[in-house]
């Protein structure tokens, strides 16, 4: 353990489980308090049993008064990681228009909900750091069936510039993180969905330059360097984290 996020209070959401656990649970023990939020209570509170630097707090990312109540509740966030997402399969013409939209909601209002309920707090304190999970199917590069998820992960991107830049003299930092495919609950999900899941798990791994799918740890390493203070000098990046999937 280096410390290297001791005395930072961070808020993750979609902390019960996958990316959004590996990166709460790095946090502590960098040393940080986090605040562990996520829409499933009850997990939150088998993940985080016995963790005394863990406030957990149920909340549903795309209710905006609902994410203002919690950053009432939590007014000195130094660091929010948006971790909360969604995957929607399909191409444009077999895909529905309400996946495109529940896409949207999950994946990017969702992180408009939170950075405005938090950025105030972090500019009158002139110091913050804002990490956003989008993906390598993104802007990055397309996958099948991806349609409404690739552009939704899009837009995060053009978020977290957005934001990068109208903030970057107020100590307001705000970086994105591309995972490529990840070993995680919402993988596995989808992967026994297509009915046969070690062969689907198999055309996965058979797509990776690298022969493997990544972990979850993997992505939390990055989002603790993106939270330390060892990236000060870094502000509207997006990290692609993907063993060579992008190349």
């Amino acid at each position: 353990m280096s410390n290297r996020l001791a005395g930072k209070i961070c808020l993750v959401t979609g902390a019960a489980q996958g990316i959004g656990l590996a990166i709460s649970e790095t946090y502590l023990r960098e040393g940080a308090t986090v605040i562990a939020t996520d829409l499933q209570q009850d997990k939150l509170d088998v993940a985080f049993a016995g963790e005394g630097s863990v406030r957990t707090a149920r909340m549903d990312v795309t209710d905006a008064d609902e994410v203002a109540q919690v950053a009432a509740a939590h007014p000195d966030v130094e660091v929010l990681v948006n971790c909360a997402g969604w995957v929607a399969n399909g191409t444009i013409l077999d895909g529905s228009l309400a996946d495109l939209e529940r896409s949207f909601s999950i994946n990017v209002m969702s992180m408009a909900n939170t950075i405005r309920a938090f950025l105030p707090g972090m500019r009158q304190r002139q110091r913050g750091s804002i990490v956003n999970i989008a993906s390598v199917v993104s802007s990055v590069m397309p996958a099948p069936n991806r349609f409404a998820y690739g552009t939704s992960k899009a837009a995060v991107i053009g978020l977290t510039l957005s934001v990068a830049r109208d903030f970057v003299t107020e100590g307001i930092r705000c970086n994105a993180i591309s995972p490529g495919t990840v070993d995680s609950p919402s993988l596995a999900e989808r992967l026994r969905a297509q009915g046969d899941e070690a062969a689907a798990r198999a055309a996965f791994v058979s797509r990776q330059p690298m022969g493997r799918i990544g972990t979850t740890q993997e992505i939390a390493e990055v989002a603790v360097l993106l939270a330390s203070d060892e990236a000060l000098f870094m502000t509207g990046s997006n990290i692609v984290v993907d063993g060579g999937m992008s190349l």
